[in-house]
């Protein structure tokens, strides 16, 4: 029957592991979970050879999935394990699609049927851990996607930002813009998006400014956790194209600082990431900050940003603080972010410059931080993040 009738055998296993998912026949005994995880096996194994049938029946499993009613307790829970049984087995069919060949057309099919069921995915309400880790898990099905599908990633984010540009309305959604920190970029690609911030950032409205930052950063450290072997070559051999338009970002993201303190908390760490990503201008700033050397006019803005930062940085260390949700605050999680990145670096290279910097600054970082006496803190609501930039 696979050969004759390899749709209807396709669809019958699909339809299948739908009967078997807790939002149809509520909470999975061992036994049932067995053999649900089998004919999910079965389908991720299927998707080597008639990739498009088992894609496409999974995205369909999610709309019915999503257009489920919540009714009460047990039936959220049943929904929220469902998402996640589902999510699984597309990011292990998107990864199973690497040395696959499918065309065009289907890929386009796929793509945009499945996208916009995903997208909606990161952004479910609750703060459950269940409820988290769908959101997690459709981030990574975003990140499988966009390694075989990043072009039409990117032309969905290229196409958002025009729409933004077009519209000129600040509540305008940012919508396909959130894409850019859940997809896989390498050394050209990251450049490529970079490019593109800087070719529309004066045209778009400053909430979109603030939502590109954040979006932007992620998408660096996506680059570090993934190619952390191109971040170790880019040391040795910097990187012309990434480093002119880390450049031109610096400028543009320097002066929307300036006339936005309020948002130096996801500026100035953003700003810190792009001169990591230009290690020979960092190599002549760390010699004029830290040996006196001289400092070539068109550095001279960067090395004035660094150098603002460690006087912040200092000056809480010495009880002149005057609020730890403003500008001193950002300084520290800004550095703390610099000691972050060194650690993508070998140990043994000792005179890499981003360790002379970190040297400079982590006598300081560590009185702020580790404070029995006044711990740091930005904040209730931010005692989690608070934590983790002490890990």
């Amino acid at each position: 029957m696979s050969t004759s009738k390899p749709v209807e055998w396709v669809s019958a296993l699909i339809e299948r592991f739908e009967d078997q998912l807790p939002i149809k026949c509520g909470e999975l005994t061992n036994p049932m979970r067995s053999n649900l995880e089998q004919n999910k096996e079965c389908l991720i194994a299927l998707s080597r050879f008639k990739f498009s049938l088992v894609i496409n029946g999974l995205t369909d499993i999610l709309k019915t999935i999503d257009n489920t009613r919540f009714g009460g307790y047990d039936q959220e829970k049943n929904i929220y394990e469902s998402y996640l049984i589902v999510l699984d087995a597309v990011e292990q069919c998107l990864a199973n699609t690497k040395d696959l060949s499918t065309s065009r057309l289907d890929e386009a099919i796929y793509v945009n049927k499945l996208l916009p069921v995903v997208c909606k995915l990161l952004n479910v309400p609750g703060d459950g851990i269940t409820v988290q880790q769908v959101r997690q898990l459709a981030s990574n099905v975003l990140f499988a996607l966009s390694v075989n599908n990043f072009g039409t990633l990117f032309s969905k984010v290229v196409s958002r930002l025009e729409c933004l540009i077009a519209s000129g309305d600040e509540t305008c959604e940012a919508g396909d813009l959130d894409l850019i920190q859940h997809m896989n970029v390498d050394m050209l690609k990251l450049t490529r998006l970079l490019n593109e911030e800087v070719q529309k950032w004066r045209l778009l409205k400053k909430f979109h400014h603030t939502e590109l930052v954040k979006s932007v950063e992620k998408a660096i450290w996506n680059w570090l956790d993934t190619y952390p072997e191109e971040f170790t070559d880019l040391q040795k051999r910097p990187n012309a194209d990434l480093s002119d338009n880390c450049e031109k970002l610096f400028e543009l993201l320097d002066s929307f600082g300036e006339a936005n303190r309020r948002k130096v908390q996801y500026v100035w760490p953003l700003q810190m990431m792009l001169l990591v990503l230009c290690p020979i201008i960092l190599e002549e700033l760390v010699y004029a900050l830290e040996k006196g050397g001289p400092c070539s006019a068109e550095h001279l803005r960067k090395r004035n940003f660094v150098d603002a930062l460690k006087r912040q940085l200092h000056a809480q260390v010495l009880g002149k603080q005057h609020s730890a949700g403003g500008t001193e605050s950002a300084a520290v999680v800004t550095f703390v972010k610099l000691c972050k990145a060194a650690t993508y670096i070998n140990n043994k290279d000792s005179n890499n410059v981003l360790f002379v910097m970190v040297q400079s600054v982590i006598g300081d970082l560590k009185q702020i931080l580790f404070n029995p006496l006044k711990p740091f803190s930005r904040g209730q609501d931010k005692i989690n993040f608070d934590l983790e930039l002490m890990i």
